[in-house]
C-alpha cells in the first residue's frame, strides 16, 4: 500500500475520489511509483464503518531495491 485517504459519505465516491488521487499521482511520491512500480498501481475503496464514508487505498507492487528505495524515501 502507498498511499490511503478518507473520504466522506457522498453520493459517488469515486468522482469525489479522483481529486485526491491526481494531488497523489502528481506528488513526488507518486511520480516515483507510477515509474519504479512492476504493474500499474491500483485503488480499492472501502467501506470505513468509523466515519460512515469510504478508504481508499492506491496498491503498487514494488521488488528489490525499488521496494527498499520506497520504504527509505517515503514509508511511514
Amino acid at each position: 500500500m502507498v498511499h490511503t485517504f478518507q473520504m466522506g459519505d457522498v453520493e459517488d465516491p469515486d468522482l469525489y475520489a479522483a481529486d485526491p488521487m491526481i494531488k497523489w499521482e502528481n506528488s513526488e511520491a507518486g511520480q516515483w511509483v507510477m515509474s519504479n512500480s512492476i504493474d500499474v498501481p491500483e485503488w480499492f475503496r472501502m467501506v470505513d464503518p468509523n466515519s460512515f464514508g469510504y478508504r481508499y487505498e492506491i496498491r503498487a507492487k514494488l521488488a528489490g531495491p525499488a521496494l527498499t528505495e520506497w520504504l527509505l524515501r517515503f514509508g511511514k
